[in-house]
């Protein structure tokens, strides 16, 4: 939960920021209440980590290797005004899908008698990211009109993914489940 905090902030400010220099009106109000899900996520993550015990909150919030902090600055990097596009591929086609993916995978993976209170945390959160994900897809489709502007989309998409792939997920490997059991044999795959 930690980690869904540090992720939760960061794209709060990667959206924030660019709210001053995405040039379009109506996409510009659609990140800045995007931005403020972000930030009430993270505050979701944080009033968690507490009731957990003999767990410091500020020492369990932070990213989970290196390679997730050079995938979240790579989401964050496009600050010019013409590349929007970019900005909402790497937060509508790559994060925010693997986000759902994750908090889907840990959703499915709690028990409802001990888990209740991270469970209806999820649950608010992913309604806000299946929202947002589509708010972003129809802000991106209406972008996207030329050959031009499809390759770029998908060129920062692939990038983006390499650098999630090579991070093990948004939280480190084992995000959304491992392809190996816990005998470590690759012939025994276990289903995520």
């Amino acid at each position: 939960m930690g980690q869904y905090k540090w992720i939760e902030m960061k794209l709060f400010e990667a959206l924030g920021g660019w709210v001053a220099t995405v040039p379009e009106l109506d996409i510009k109000m659609r990140l800045g209440t995007h931005c403020y899900h972000h930030a009430w996520h993270a505050d979701l993550w944080h009033k968690r980590l507490p009731e957990l015990r003999e767990m410091n909150p500020e020492r369990l919030t932070g990213p989970a290797n290196d390679e997730v902090v050079a995938f979240m600055d790579a989401v964050a990097e496009p600050g010019e005004h013409d590349q929007t596009i970019e900005k909402l591929v790497g937060v509508y086609r790559v994060l925010i899908p693997h986000k759902v993916a994750a908090y889907t995978y840990h959703l499915n993976n709690t028990s409802t008698i001990t888990d209740a209170p991270t469970i209806r945390s999820l649950k608010f959160a992913l309604q806000d990211e299946m929202e947002d994900w589509r708010d972003g897809t129809l802000m991106l489709t209406s972008l996207i009109q030329t050959d031009e502007e499809v390759q770029r989309a998908a060129d920062h998409q692939a990038k983006l993914e390499k650098l999630l792939v090579a991070a093990g997920g948004i939280c480190g490997p084992g995000t959304i489940g491992d392809a190996y059991d816990l005998s470590g044999d690759p012939a025994r795959l276990t289903v995520a």
